[in-house]
């Protein structure tokens, strides 16, 4: 296992700017989960990281050895890396035994060299080894694929969204053996995903990606609890953003239409932006509220079993939020309720310069 240092990262394509000034610290052992949306460069800093492509600027170090940087390229056969592309790759025409060891000196290939311990590692029979790549799920094609990755016992693992083609079950079961894999050897890895609950359940640490520029490098539990931006905010779950006002009898409360909060950190200004996640908001079962709290009437449920999503309107407020509740307990269309939020929020400062221009849709919105 090892350490990965990047700094101040450049990368255009035809003229184009797609990585700007990034800087990236994995410390070993560690799994970096690099999320961001569709285009935010996330591949490129992957290819880029894994020496497929050159740099423009910058350095990239792997333990200490400088790998890219003004006048160096180290070729990506001699980087040490192992990589898991979004689909397996897999040779159709060789064993899955084969498969693993194709990257390994002949003597090695010849013997077969930890076939069995790979499999093992993760999660399949010895007697796979002998099967073709299409016999498998490709689920089990992907844990093929991360086999061998880690054949050569690479110092470093890197994962190019290798859940995304997968099916929402097979996707779970998938991502949990390469989590296990990846923690029984200790490697150090990066995983390029956009799906936000797999960066938050896999990773030590979350890196956010947004047009080629890292805006918050934090724990799964800070990304999502104490994101840097409404935009932010919005992309990492989902997000009720109402306006409010600093408490002037008190800077860690923020007034707003669900009553006066605590906010996580203070800011500075008046006028602020209030974030709550729908989770923190709770029905009251006693609807006469004592206090601080708001009424709302059910405009809509939509039920998926293990809980619901309660689409509602605010008396006091213009704009509609929704609130996730235990599918069992749900109110009804039409019900007048109380609400109540639990825990802290966060506060955005009115005209704090966003991640873009504009604003991403959370779950405030208008209902018609």
């Amino acid at each position: 296992m090892s350490e990965l240092r990047v700094t101040s990262l450049t990368k255009s394509f035809d003229g184009q700017p797609v990585l700007h000034g990034v800087d990236l610290s994995v410390k070993r052992g560690t799994l970096l989960a690099l999320l961001g949306p569709s285009g935010s460069g996330k591949t490129t800093l992957l290819r880029v990281l894994c020496g497929f492509e050159g740099a423009d600027g910058g350095t990239v170090e792997i333990d200490g050895v400088r790998v890219a940087g003004p006048g160096i390229h180290v070729p990506s056969e001699a980087r040490r890396i192992g990589y898991v592309p979004q689909e397996g790759v897999l040779f159709p025409h060789l064993s899955v035994a084969e498969n693993i060891v194709f990257g390994l000196p002949r003597q090695q290939r010849r013997a077969r060299y930890r076939v069995d311990e790979l499999l093992a590692l993760v999660g399949l029979p010895a007697a796979y080894g002998d099967r073709p790549p299409q016999a498998l799920s490709g689920g089990q094609q992907q844990r093929v694929a991360l086999a061998r990755a880690l054949a050569p016992s690479p110092s470093l693992v890197m994962l190019d969204e290798p859940f995304s083609s997968l099916d929402a079950a097979l996707r779970i079961e998938t991502r949990e053996a390469v989590a296990n894999a990846l923690a029984a050897t200790g490697a150090t890895a990066v995983l390029v995903t956009h799906d936000q609950a797999e960066a938050l359940s896999l990773g030590h640490e979350v890196a956010v990606l947004w047009r080629g520029r890292l805006v918050q490098t934090d724990s799964p539990e800070a990304v999502y609890r104490r994101p840097v931006s409404r935009e932010l905010a919005s992309f990492v779950g989902d997000a009720v953003i109402v306006p409010g006002s600093i408490d002037h009898a008190n800077s860690k409360q923020v007034i707003c239409e669900f009553g006066t909060l605590p906010i996580a950190r203070a800011v500075v200004g008046n006028d602020v932006d209030v974030m709550i996640r729908p989770e923190q908001i709770r029905i009251v079962s006693d609807h006469r509220l004592e206090g601080d709290g708001v009424q709302a009437v059910v405009e809509k449920v939509v039920f998926y079993g293990h809980d619901a999503r309660v689409m509602l309107r605010p008396l006091t407020g213009e704009r509609g939020v929704q609130i996730r509740v235990a599918g069992h307990s749900h109110p009804h269309v039409g019900e007048r309720i109380a609400l109540s939020v639990e825990g802290d929020v966060v506060a955005y400062p009115k005209g704090y310069p966003g991640l873009v221009e504009g604003r991403l849709n959370g779950w405030s919105f208008p209902l018609t």
